[in-house]
């Protein structure tokens, strides 16, 4: 399982980064915010620098920017009036939905440029996968109830790793060429795999 781990490491990794570069409009660190508060609600500075897994001082200077551009708002905390929540304004949640939208656009033309039919059917299996894997070690949630989440909610899919879907997923032939649309260089360069995450 190492092998196919790492592939997963590395292509995953860069296929974040090649979405990012290529349709990204807020930056990273506001984007995730803001997603956080549209899933889960209002949340205090604390409880978004936990999840973010970030210090108070730098989630409170991430907030301060969202709400200078008229992203998030602060609310009375109905649990206790002497604080206050971090909540979504509809400007932040038109702001992130546009976001997502382009990252969307960026992944079907992805891989509607470089995947054959056969191929864009395998990873219908994927998400599904990847959300299950995803929930390991979570403990905010019960064993086995990550399975469906996500806003494809796709079904359970083979295990990772059996033959058709899971043993293409971050192999040369798959990984390396989504990872790669809009890249300037000649498709499949080996010179791109050297970007893994480190």
């Amino acid at each position: 399982m190492e092998d196919i781990a790492e592939e997963l490491r590395v292509a995953i990794g860069r296929f974040v980064r090649a979405t990012r570069e290529g349709a990204d409009s807020l930056p990273p660190i506001r984007a995730e915010a803001m997603g956080y508060l549209s899933r889960e609600g209002p949340m205090s500075i604390a409880e978004l620098a936990a999840y973010r897994g970030v210090r108070h001082q730098s989630m409170s200077r991430v907030v301060g920017d969202l709400e200078a551009l008229g992203f998030v708002a602060r609310a009375p905390d109905p649990a206790d009036a002497r604080a206050f929540v971090i909540t979504l304004t509809p400007a932040g949640e038109s702001a992130l939905q546009a976001d997502r939208a382009a990252r969307r656009d960026w992944v079907a033309a992805a891989i509607e440029a470089r995947l054959t039919p056969a191929e864009g059917a395998m990873l219908r299996a994927v998400p599904a996968l990847l959300h299950r894997l995803a929930g390991f070690g979570d403990k905010r949630r019960p064993e086995g109830s990550g399975d469906k989440r996500g806003p494809e909610g796709s079904g359970e899919g083979r295990k990772l790793g059996s033959s058709g879907d899971g043993g293409k997923l971050g192999s040369s032939g798959d990984g390396g060429r989504l990872g790669g649309f809009g890249d300037k260089r000649t498709p499949g360069d080996s010179g791109d795999e050297r970007k893994g995450v480190q």
